[in-house]
């Protein structure tokens, strides 16, 4: 799999990485790591943090969407 905005600005870099948003295909380049806090618990409410957080994998695009948002 090619890193798909390596591609639209037309350059070949292979994908290390899939946004779980989106699902595209990311190089080293384009993605953004990040640890995400995890809460267990039934509805209504969450009843507790995790110890553990959660590695997740955005592309740029997504990663900046959400910290818009």
């Amino acid at each position: 799999m090619k890193c798909y905005i390596c591609a639209e600005q037309g350059k070949d870099s292979d994908a290390v990485a899939i946004c779980i948003v989106c699902g595209m295909g990311v190089c080293m380049e384009h993605l953004v790591r990040e640890e995400v806090e995890l809460w267990r618990g039934d509805y209504p409410f969450p009843a507790k943090k995790l110890k553990k957080p959660v590695p997740r994998i955005l592309c740029v695009i997504c990663h900046e969407a959400y910290e818009e948002g």
